[in-house]
């Protein structure tokens, strides 16, 4: 698609853009994904939130083993990778990095970024459970996550500019769920590859282009014919999907099943819910992001995420459903366990479970797997 392509041009200069932008002035906040970061106080300072969201390269999984032990999670040890091969731009450029620390694995992103590369390094907590202490706590965090940006911008958020930030990203989630709720479609108009790319775009590309491009994008897909076969329908969910790890999504592809829906908790956006604008707009930032956020596994209790993910499973129609997670993930490796048994008695679909350590060795078994999980389908559902 026309859209697409000019999406993807701009992603490739993006970086050049950035660094023109700070020579300007202009400070750029990177951030630890996970779905606790309210972007809207960063465009209300003046300054460019970019999330820190690469993974699937053996190389910064291997370079990490010099400043934290192999059984931190794979995801966490290749951004600490990736900061200290310095190839990556993103992650040489950004004036402060923002972490809510939600365990240890996310932690250590920041005590590396801190201890080894010296980098500016802002942490808030994240409760692990929904009651109106844990709120409040959180609130108080992004308080001060207010006043940190105030002081590393020099700019003041004033409740004018936080109201725009709020209706900007409002309108860019909304898009991001009418092209995903297109995928409701027998046979979908988008493959569940282009929808995770155009989801991980979200996180570095300038906002008004995005926009524009997600618009477009919606327009050209409502029109677009789908003769394609119908194919069996994936539910993909786990621990952690990043940017330019797509394995599991091109095998799936290749094998002859559509992934039409996707949850994860660090490395995609979660657009489903918007900020419900009240008289307190920070109080309306935590509504949003903390109380209305769908819980990844290690929160209390962890049935409110299996429910959606079941419900989720209906809504799409699944076949179907794969959990991939990273290694050293254990909350994730322990939910899956009751995931299971939730689907064989609520569903009735296979579920495959597949681990990864952005190992390039894994790719063969990988292949087999999911190649004999959807031939599997195939049999089952008569296609």
């Amino acid at each position: 698609m026309k859209s697409m392509k000019q999406l993807s041009d701009h992603l490739s200069t993006r970086a050049t853009e950035l660094t023109r932008l700070r020579k300007s002035g202009t400070r750029v906040i990177g951030y630890a994904p996970g779905g606790y970061m309210p972007e809207e106080l960063v465009y209300a300072c003046g300054a460019v939130p970019v999330g820190l969201i690469r993974g699937g390269d053996p190389e910064p999984v291997a370079e990490s083993a010099a400043y934290v032990p192999r059984f931190i999670d794979t995801f966490c040890r290749a951004q600490i990778g990736y900061r200290m091969l310095g190839e990556e731009p993103l992650y040489q450029m950004i004036d402060l990095l923002v972490v809510p620390v939600t365990d240890h694995n996310i932690k250590t992103i920041a005590d590396c970024f801190n201890f080894f590369a010296n980098a500016n390094v802002f942490r808030f907590g994240v409760p692990h459970q929904k009651d109106d202490h844990a709120f409040d706590y959180y609130l108080a965090g992004l308080h001060a996550l207010k006043d940190r940006l105030e002081e590393v911008t020099g700019n003041k958020i004033e409740n004018g500019k936080l109201k725009e930030a709020i209706d900007s990203c409002n309108t860019m989630r909304s898009l991001l769920k009418k092209i995903s709720l297109l995928r409701l479609s027998d046979q979908p108009p988008i493959t569940g590859q282009q929808f995770v790319k155009l989801n991980h775009a979200s996180f570095v590309a300038d906002r008004t282009a995005l926009i524009e491009a997600l618009e477009s994008i919606h327009q050209e897909l409502k029109e677009k014919s789908s003769p394609s076969p119908k194919r069996p329908r994936l539910l993909l969910t786990g621990s952690t999907l990043a940017m330019g790890d797509y394995k599991v999504l091109e095998m799936a592809e290749e094998a002859g099943a559509s992934t039409v829906i996707e949850e994860f908790a660090e490395g995609m956006r979660h657009y489903w819910e918007n900020v419900q604008v009240g008289s307190d707009l920070v109080e309306a930032l935590a509504d949003r992001y903390f109380r209305r956020r769908m819980p990844p596994a290690w929160f209390r209790p962890s049935r409110e995420r299996l429910d959606y993910l079941i419900g989720l499973a209906r809504q799409f129609r699944v076949d179907g459903i794969i959990w991939y997670q990273l290694m050293y993930r254990s909350s994730y490796d322990i939910q899956s366990f009751y995931f299971e048994k939730m689907v064989r008695k609520e569903l009735d679909v296979p579920l495959l479970k597949v681990e990864s350590d952005y190992d390039v060795s894994e790719r063969g078994p990988l292949r087999t797997r999911i190649e004999t999980f959807v031939e599997t389908l195939k049999v089952r559902e008569g296609k």
